[in-house]
């Protein structure tokens, strides 16, 4: 005869209701670029070949389960609109969870918002565009502020009065 204390804690307390099967296994502790060989094809297709070892190194972070789990938690968290201080003052102020703030600080340090124009070589919109690709399949929303930073710089160009 099984004791009350032999048994697992869910059972003693009739907690488990049923075995998960039809579910594949967390895609995590991957790399997203070596494990993506349609994506590093089209990487050497055309042309960045030469930046295959840094978007590997980009993809074994990205993929790790506590990089993945900041695009959970960013979504988990949607932002929120302050309108007023505790004063009653007007402030319109936009909070963001600070694993959306990690991703973003993450994009910039790797260049997202700006590789083509602060080291512009043949492949370079493609080397960036693969590691836009990857961090998107962590969180897609703070690609938004990223893209429209990437994005300014040929408009400004073409108004020079405007970026002075």
């Amino acid at each position: 005869m099984t004791s009350a204390h032999d048994l697992k804690i869910s059972d003693r307390f009739m907690a488990s209701t049923h075995d998960v099967l039809n579910q594949p296994p967390a895609l995590e502790n991957i790399n997203l670029f070596t494990s993506d060989t349609a994506l590093q094809e089209a990487v050497s297709r055309e042309g960045a070949r030469w930046a295959s070892e840094s978007l590997a190194r980009f993809g074994q972070m990205a993929g790790q389960a506590s990089y993945l789990e900041l695009g959970q938690l960013a979504n988990e968290h949607k932002p929120a609109l302050d309108t007023h201080d505790r004063f009653g003052h007007r402030i319109d102020l936009v909070k963001f969870h600070p694993a959306y703030h990690k991703l973003m600080e993450t994009a910039i340090q790797h260049g997202l918002h700006a590789s083509p124009w602060t080291d512009p070589k043949a492949g370079a919109h493609v080397a960036r565009t693969a590691m836009s690709y990857m961090q998107t399949q962590v969180e897609a929303a703070h690609g938004c502020p990223i893209t429209m930073t990437f994005a300014a710089v040929p408009s400004l160009r073409l108004q020079p009065d405007l970026a002075a």
